[in-house]
């Protein structure tokens, strides 16, 4: 629908749509990235195999994100790759709680409870358990498991911003692509929120600002070839046939 014009239809066992104009058309040709939302290795293989950026809810370390990322870019490069879009989006993006004060403890204190409140919220609808619609209040339940217990997270980028600076270059070096921040979660307040967004946008992004264009370069340099063999194993965009007409 995004880069046929008209779209030429389908029809399966499970989808029928008659050819139809879908307008506007995007913006980006053939059309945006594409991204797959992922919890589990089978799905970021599953990314790879189709082309498309592999987003992680996973809370991952940069240690443990360095295999996955690997495994990515290895599949994403090989005969696997059968690209579900007429591009292929290759990135590696990693959701992680962030909260940034020039005080580490202040920046815990801000924020920690709310990172732990996500990982908490996302675990009940996730797993299997019990739901009541219009009665379960998730934040009493959170605050009366967690009231007064050491609960192992991951703290991802809450602190100073030479620590954040540090985790970030971390990241960097095991190839993730994109770090997506969660600052909104559980009470954390609007104010702190406002502050920590405006204090790492000076004092931790121009840090990595700089030679970001010359490092995408490279890279697109060197998965130039692996992505034109993937394109060339996919369908091309289909044209409508010139004789469909709807006669009302």
């Amino acid at each position: 629908m995004f880069a046929e014009d008209p779209f030429a239809g389908w029809d399966s066992p499970y989808l029928k749509m008659p050819p139809r104009n879908i307008v506007p058309k995007p913006l980006q040709k053939p059309h945006p990235p594409l991204w797959t939302a992922c919890s589990r290795r089978e799905t970021i293989k599953y990314a790879a195999q189709r082309g498309v950026g592999a987003l992680s809810f996973a809370f991952l370390e940069p240690e443990f994100a360095a295999r996955p990322v690997a495994e990515y870019y290895r599949t994403l490069t090989s005969q696997e790759c059968v690209p579900a879009g007429f591009s292929v989006n290759p990135g590696f993006a990693v959701v992680i709680p962030m909260l940034c004060h020039a005080d580490r403890q202040v920046a815990l204190d801000r924020s920690l409870a709310g990172a732990q409140f996500f990982e908490f919220a996302k675990e009940h609808y996730y797993r299997p358990k019990r739901h009541y619609p219009g009665r379960t209040n998730l934040y009493r339940s959170f605050t009366r498991q967690y009231a007064d217990k050491e609960q192992p997270i991951a703290l991802g980028a809450i602190g100073a911003p030479d620590q954040l600076t540090a985790l970030i270059q971390n990241y960097e070096q095991v190839g993730v692509d994109q770090l997506i921040f969660l600052t909104q979660a559980g009470l954390t307040r609007h104010q702190d929120i406002c502050e920590s967004l405006d204090l790492f946008a000076r004092a931790v992004m121009p840090r990595f600002a700089e030679g970001r264009e010359e490092k995408e370069k490279i890279k697109a340099e060197r998965l130039g070839p692996a992505i034109e063999q993937a394109l060339a194993r996919r369908s091309p965009v289909r044209t409508a046939s010139s004789d469909y007409c709807i006669d009302v």
